[in-house]
């Protein structure tokens, strides 16, 4: 057993030089490779404070996608097992009970079927009048949810504008400094920060803009359905 750890011990004293060697080229390229055109781009001399402003927007937008396509589903806005237990006690007239369920369960569906009961007893076009208002007002709250990310990406292409407008003001003071006679290299700051900040306003806006009609379809169709179902449990008050 000694015999056979003196080769192993004997590979670890000269492999570990080795490695420690590799692992600091390693390192080394890596440092080399962060000056990249990716990385030369987030750079604060050439992105500049709109481009990092544009960059937090990007952030708060995703955040924003992932609430919205988290919670704007039908399944979160009215789970089909409410469903069933509010159509059961429809059907069992106990619209006590429907009354005191859609307190404790607060979602799209629950606020309009308890809008619609709190009018039980009067004309079926008042039940049904105040029922399509309180569609409406859920509706209206769905598409004020998104209308953030709307609102994102108009924003952003305009700061990115905004960081061009200023990079080039950048490259022109340079000019007027220099009186006319300035190498490329002096004007290459201005001009960077000036397409960067560009680059970025697009590449928010355009998804974020995608996300946006995505989810405006989503609370379309979803809206449609739930207002569908609550329609169809007061319809038998209709004489």
């Amino acid at each position: 057993m000694i015999l056979n750890r003196v080769p192993f011990v004997r590979l670890l004293a000269v492999g570990a030089p080795l490695l420690m060697a590799a692992s600091l080229i390693a390192q080394e390229e890596a440092t080399k490779k962060s000056s990249s055109p990716i990385a030369e781009v987030f750079k604060w001399e050439n992105a500049g404070p709109i481009g990092y402003l544009i960059i937090v927007l990007s952030i708060v937008a995703v955040a924003l996608i992932i609430e919205n396509f988290m919670t704007i589903k039908r399944d979160k806005l009215a789970p089909p097992d409410l469903i069933d237990e509010l159509e059961a006690l429809f059907d069992g007239e106990n619209f006590q009970d429907a009354v005191e369920l859609c307190e404790q369960e607060k979602n799209y569906l629950t606020n309009v079927v308890g809008a619609g009961l709190s009018k039980l007893g009067h004309p079926f076009e008042t039940i049904q009048a105040t029922v399509r208002e309180m569609q409406t007002e859920e509706s209206v709250k769905l598409f004020q949810k998104i209308g953030w990310l709307s609102l994102i990406s108009a924003i952003a292409p305009m700061m990115g504008l905004f960081g061009t407008v200023s990079g080039m003001f950048v490259t022109f003071g340079k000019i007027a400094d220099a009186g006319g006679s300035v190498s490329p290299a002096q004007l290459a700051g201005g001009i960077k920060m000036a397409l960067i900040t560009t680059m970025f306003g697009l590449s928010v806006a355009i998804p974020v803009g995608i996300a946006f009609y995505t989810l405006r379809n989503r609370v379309i169709r979803t809206s449609t359905e739930i207002n569908a179902v609550a329609e169809d449990l007061f319809e038998r008050f209709r004489k």
